[in-house]
């Protein structure tokens, strides 16, 4: 089938390990005619938001990409925010999809969608979102005005087309409802997960030992892996000074991501450590080696999508705990913290350090349950109805 996956509700970054970037590549593996259309905005420096000229090209999964501009008549700082853009409904004419899969539907430009089901009935239209009060809507306009109205707007305009909302986190399923006024029976969870097509399970052992020699990190040193967009509220920063005050040579840290400006000078003097290694930003394929070589992931703010792919990949994990953000936990993988202050950091991991039982028994639970509820494989068939729950 023909699959368009628009990502014209936010950035579209290439080569990174988001689910706009996955779902598209898996789609096309399992047999798929895919094409996406996306906006201007991107990571520049894979670190701030900018954007880029509208341009046609093929990413690196060999899959056709068109960004769009923004129309003229609006100024931009406008503009971003309502996502009106010129292009739509040639690029919707030219590849006739039987599958429009949206990603977030913030955009007042979905009308060309609905126009298109209008004028196409046997076309099936699928979306996800990855908002929530965590991350969006966290000052009166952006609530109120832009969520609450504008957006809510896009949301019922194309509900009557849209097959399965999918909220990628619990939150997200509860935001549709809550929020733009979807019909809850038509919303559904679509969790992120790991990219089977990058990872083999089998060759773990053999990565771990190539990655912890790489780093220098002995086979029995107890190894900690975080990331993700290294800001004040991840509280990376914390479980580095936690890890640093602890100083035991057993203990070392892992650290994807590069800080934002704000955290720079004190995530760079934190990371002078001997226990701390920073990666900086890796490929997404690469992130796996390092999860494969850690022993526990630790999370202690705001969610990313490591948070899942290290539940993919059978690893403990601590997170902090989120109101909507419980899915991670598979049956006992994971340990919650409240705050994410430095004691209670300092709490938890020495309990899970210190005592080998609860280690074991996290880890267990992680490896049996956590690598089959994750497969991006599964998710994608799911996502586009070909896999029934």
């Amino acid at each position: 089938m023909k699959i368009l996956h628009t990502c014209l509700a936010a950035f579209y970054i290439d080569k990174y390990g988001y689910q706009e970037n996955i779902l598209p590549k898996i789609h096309k593996l399992q047999g798929h005619n895919v094409h996406i259309l996306a906006s201007t905005e991107t990571y520049i420096e894979n670190n701030k938001l900018g954007y880029v000229q509208p341009s046609s090209y093929v990413n690196e999964n060999n899959i056709p990409v068109t960004r769009i501009p923004y129309v003229k008549w609006i100024p931009h700082k406008i503009v971003k925010k309502l996502r009106i853009y010129k292009g739509i409904s040639q690029i919707l004419q030219e590849f006739k999809p039987d599958i429009i899969f949206l990603h977030d539907i913030q955009f007042m430009s979905i009308v060309e969608i609905v126009k298109y089901a209008k004028d196409n009935i046997n076309v099936k239209i699928y979306a996800d979102g990855h908002t929530d009060f965590i991350n969006s809507a966290r000052n009166w306009i952006s609530k109120n005005i832009l969520h609450k109205i504008i957006y809510r707007w896009c949301a019922k305009q194309i509900e009557p087309f849209v097959k399965t909302f999918w909220g990628v986190i619990p939150l997200r399923v509860d935001f549709f409802i809550d929020v733009y006024g979807i019909n809850k029976d038509k919303v559904d969870l679509l969790v992120m997960g790991v990219d089977d097509s990058v990872i083999d399970i089998s060759k773990k052992e053999v990565i771990r030992k190539t990655i912890r020699d790489e780093l220098n990190i002995k086979k029995d040193d107890f190894v900690i892996v975080t990331g993700g967009k290294i800001d004040k509220r991840k509280n990376i920063d914390k479980l580095m000074k936690v890890v640093n005050e602890l100083n035991d040579d057993k203990i070392k840290l892992i650290i994807f991501g590069k800080p934002s400006e704000e955290l720079e000078n004190t995530i760079n003097t934190l990371a002078q450590s001997k226990n701390i290694i920073m990666i900086g930003w890796i490929e997404p394929s690469k992130l796996y080696d390092y999860l494969f070589a850690s022993d526990l992931a630790f999370f202690p703010g705001t969610h990313s999508v490591l948070w899942e792919q290290a539940v993919g990949v059978g690893l403990p994990c601590v997170f902090k705990r989120w109101k909507g953000i419980h899915h991670v936990d598979v049956g006992g993988n994971c340990i919650f913290i409240e705050n994410g202050i430095e004691d209670e950091i300092r709490e938890v991991l020495l309990k899970i350090y210190n005592n080998k039982t609860i280690y074991n028994n996290l880890k267990d639970i992680a490896i049996e349950k956590g690598i089959p509820e994750f497969s991006y494989f599964k998710i994608a068939q799911k996502a586009i109805g070909e896999l029934n729950d």
